[in-house]
């Protein structure tokens, strides 16, 4: 899967001489947290995030009136407080590089670009509902996870012994730790009974770590 197919097309942008004011209304209208900030060629220049916004505003509590504070806004411009080192992607890239760019740098989106111009945004929700998709979360179905040796054609048997029995595999998943030379898999059928399955792993020596209908 790749990025373009899980990210927003076309976000809505701001050029850099935008007031703050106006980007944090546009953040609230909108109820997104984050605005890429584009120059006159379409091209990214920067990013601003509510929490700038809300950091560059003139405190509540502060001595200011609700005029002066205001005008104070309508000058600063988002320029002045974006993030201009911004970390992207592109639209052709895997969709597991985004996501460990976003873990690793703890970020919770991605601008996405088609060589330099933006066309999309990426962000931790549009991963996780993937994840959802991908582990077959909102099927109905019998969830399994069990640890097997990691050898190769492991999967490609065990696969095949569900086939063979008339099971519909709707989702898999493996997971391969470093300090171990087993693998933990977890996956979602149809069509067998939790004895089936109990018994087909066993006839491969995986162990049993979970079992249910979901």
């Amino acid at each position: 899967m790749l990025v373009k197919q899980r990210m927003y097309p076309n976000p809505f942008t701001i050029a850099p001489e935008t007031p703050v004011s106006e980007a944090l209304n546009a953040i609230h209208e909108r109820h997104i947290r984050r605005l890429p900030v584009v120059n006159a060629d379409g091209e990214l220049v920067g990013i601003v995030a509510e929490r700038d916004l809300l950091y560059a505003s003139p405190s509540p509590v502060s001595n200011l009136s609700q005029h002066e504070s205001g005008y104070l806004l309508s000058k600063l411009q988002v320029a002045e407080i974006m993030t201009r080192q911004v970390r992207t992607i592109q639209q052709d890239a895997p969709l597991e590089e985004a996501a460990w760019i976003m873990a690793d740098n703890k970020i919770g989106s991605l601008p996405v670009l088609d060589g330099t111009r933006l066309v999309g945004i990426l962000t931790e929700t549009d991963v996780f509902k993937t994840v959802v998709a991908m582990m077959g979360a909102r099927e109905a179905g019998l969830r399994i996870t069990f640890t097997v040796q990691n050898q190769p054609g492991i999967l490609g048997r065990i696969t095949g012994e569900i086939a063979a029995r008339g099971g519909d595999i709707i989702a898999l998943g493996t997971f391969f730790a470093e300090e171990t030379t087993e693998a933990i898999v977890t996956l979602k059928l149809r069509g067998l009974t939790p004895a089936v399955v109990v018994n087909l792993l066993e006839s491969v020596d995986a162990h049993m770590l979970d079992i249910r209908e979901t």
